[in-house]
């Protein structure tokens, strides 16, 4: 990872989409924040007249132990019964990407269960499950390591199929427990104010949550200046893998599509090893979560939809994919004043 490289935003690029822009047929501004999005878009891939036309979800599967203590509505069974459901084109993200027209790669990182030959899987299991971090660190440094260094091939193995535009999803029952962790430690809030229900979970549940997390923080005491030093102790495989996608993709061009909480927590550990990074994310929606606002203000990203999701998978970014083809499709299709001879008042 010190060896990636991650070029800064094409600032000429960015200033011929705006003066394009600005002679497009429609009143200035007409709209909104799509325009802004579409010129930092155009900064990102070098492009003035950038297309989207190649998008993916790639979603991170893995397992937490700490969830063993019941932390959420249903059983860890739960994250290989849905990872193999997304293979057979079955969840809700494989909806969303079907409709946003792009593809979705699944990767097992880290599933407590041995899938065997799966059609359509890709294998890169560096652990089964993160060890419960209310009793020891998650991970090892060096497995922490192993789960960036996924994300980083997957993104250079999507490049190599055509990439325009990425996001990260998950699959991990009890995920939400490790991201509050990272939200708390790298924000500095108390866990309490940035742990939520996670899968629907109320009352003593999410008490007994906040209390293993308080726990492992102080038994581990995780570094907030080292962010792969954060993701060891209190990650998982999956949110490691997430934000190597991050890298990765910050480091050919490829602008990256924030979904939500456990996205996010991706992103600040991104963020926190390599901080030009976060000059490629964009973020899509708010998610329910509490953690999640304050994780995003943190890394300085803007969240654009609020629908009240608290699902994962990369379905929030799945939904926002359309609405940024939309808004670079205005820079390369639409016509401009000249040539529609329509003269507009100085």
């Amino acid at each position: 990872m010190n060896k990636l490289h991650i070029p800064p935003l094409d600032e000429q690029a960015a200033k011929a989409a705006l003066e394009h822009q600005k002679i497009l047929a429609k009143p200035p501004l007409a709209l909104g924040k799509l325009e802004p999005v579409a010129i930092r878009i155009a900064a990102m891939t070098g492009n003035p007249a950038p297309r989207l036309k190649d998008k993916a979800i790639v979603l991170f599967a893995a397992d937490h132990h700490i969830a063993d203590h019941g932390l959420s509505l249903t059983s860890t069974d739960v994250t290989y019964i849905q990872t193999r459901n997304f293979l057979q084109g079955g969840g809700t993200i494989n909806a969303f990407t079907r409709n946003a027209g792009a593809r979705l790669s699944v990767v097992d990182v880290g599933v407590n269960y041995d899938f065997g030959d799966l059609p359509g899987l890709v294998k890169r299991k560096v652990m089964h499950g993160a060890n419960d971090f209310s009793r020891g660190p998650a991970m090892t440094r060096e497995q922490a390591q192993e789960c960036l260094q996924v994300g980083i091939d997957m993104a250079r193995e999507e490049k190599n199929k055509g990439l325009d535009i990425v996001a990260a999803g998950e699959m991990g029952i009890g995920n939400t427990t490790p991201s509050s962790a990272i939200v708390a430690v790298l924000t500095g809030t108390p866990v309490e104010t940035v742990t939520g229900r996670g899968s629907g979970v109320r009352g003593e549940v999410i008490r007994k949550k906040i209390k293993l997390i308080e726990q492992g923080i102080a038994l581990n005491k995780p570094d907030p200046s080292d962010a792969i030093d954060v993701l060891a102790k209190v990650g998982g495989p999956e949110i490691g893998a997430m934000a190597g996608l991050m890298l990765g993709a910050a480091s050919l061009r490829v602008p990256i599509v924030i979904d939500g909480f456990i996205a996010g927590a991706a992103a600040a550990i991104a963020q926190g090893i390599r901080p030009e990074a976060a000059q490629y994310f964009i973020g899509s929606h708010n998610s329910a979560e509490p953690g999640h606002k304050l994780i995003m203000d943190h890394i300085g990203v803007t969240m654009y939809m609020d629908l009240g999701l608290c699902l994962g998978e990369g379905t929030g970014a799945a939904l926002f994919f359309p609405l940024l083809d939309a808004a670079t499709r205005v820079l390369s299709e639409m016509k401009t004043l000249p040539e529609l001879d329509i003269t507009v008042p100085r």
